[in-house]
């Protein structure tokens, strides 16, 4: 398999890697479709199934929990073997990919004109600002470590090896260093450092930092509009073939696969509203996800308190120095980015 890097540190998987995440996906989804079958319509009649030695097979059902499990197994050892491993943007993009197609193919059919022409144009602009953001800037810092350490006050290893989060020195707090420099984290996954660093997307094979933020966000709330859009025209596809008589939901495969991709997005969509709703708060109050969880790093978020009496260790509170109220700070955010 071969790999190269580009943009400052992301790493593009080979054709192999992208061929088996495309398998995972595909698999998965079938075995989902083939799990809906089973479970959500335990009364259907189907033709019979034989076997090579001519009797029905007892629990066909069990045949898909598995084809999970082969699929999980099989991945395990095409990477300990070979160092094929699913990629995760493959497996966003691939995903994306068979939910329009499963629109364009079968759904669109029973929903109105305007409305398959507004899901197909979320889904070109989802794709634009997909592989925007593969390709994106989050705000690389060119110098190396040495550099940065005279200039805010990074740490090196003995070993040379790049400090995995730039630690601010009180030093630096009263001589004046703006915050903005302060704010230049490493990320240990592209191995490189970024201005206004949030965290590391490995959907999006990319870090969030100052200059995509923007774009992630849009991107967010595009993935949400898609999988919505979605759930309502799957759910009138099978309002649909209720009236219908229901033969289309209970004897095809793509019947079952509209109910399993539905399914799937309603999933997606409960946790990516609180991820939406966690990175507004962030916005809001000019906190950096990084900066939450690590808060403890980094001297200008600690705010120490007197001990009591009897206490041997000072207790330390946290404080945010960039909160400047949240109309300024989302202004600050808005215009921060490019």
């Amino acid at each position: 398999m071969t790999t190269q890097r580009f943009g400052g540190g992301k790493q593009v998987t080979g054709t192999p890697s992208l061929a088996w995440s495309c398998v995972v996906v595909v698999a998965s989804l079938l075995a989902g479709a083939s799990i809906v079958h089973n479970v959500f319509k335990p009364n259907m009649t189907l033709p019979p199934v034989e076997s090579v030695s001519g009797s029905k097979p007892d629990h066909p059902e069990k045949a898909e929990p598995l084809l999970l499990i082969i699929i999980s197994g099989f991945s395990k050892c095409l990477k300990r073997l070979f160092g094929v491993s699913a990629s995760a943007p493959a497996l966003v993009l691939f995903t994306v990919l068979f939910v329009w197609g499963m629109h364009l193919f079968v759904i669109q059919k029973a929903i109105p004109s305007a409305a398959n022409v507004g899901f197909n144009m979320e889904c070109v602009l989802l794709m634009i600002g997909f592989f925007s953001i593969l390709a994106s800037d989050p705000g690389w810092v060119t110098d190396d470590c040495y550099g940065l350490e005279g200039a805010v006050g990074g740490t090196v290893s003995d070993a040379g090896r790049p400090c995995e989060a730039l630690e601010v020195t009180a030093e630096l707090s009263s001589s004046g260093g703006s915050f903005a420099t302060r704010r230049i984290r490493y990320c240990k996954s592209c191995k490189r450092y970024i201005i206004g660093f949030d965290h590391h997307c490995p959907a999006f094979g990319n870090c969030i930092g100052k200059k995509n933020h923007l774009l992630f966000m849009v991107l967010l709330v595009g993935f949400l509009v898609v999988e919505i859009a979605y759930i309502v025209s799957s759910t009138q596809f099978t309002k649909e073939s209720a009236i219908m008589g229901s033969a289309l939901l209970e004897t095809t495969l793509s019947g079952n696969l509209v109910v399993s991709t539905m399914l799937f997005s309603a999933l997606q969509v409960l946790w990516q509203v609180v991820f939406l709703m966690w990175h507004v708060y962030c916005i809001c109050f000019n906190i950096k996800t990084e900066e939450w969880i690590n808060w403890k790093r980094y001297p200008e978020f600690q705010l120490p308190i007197q001990s009591q009496l009897g206490e041997s260790y000072p207790e330390t509170a946290f404080i945010n120095p960039y909160d400047k109220g949240i109309s300024r700070n989302i202004m600050e955010f808005l215009s921060s980015t490019g």
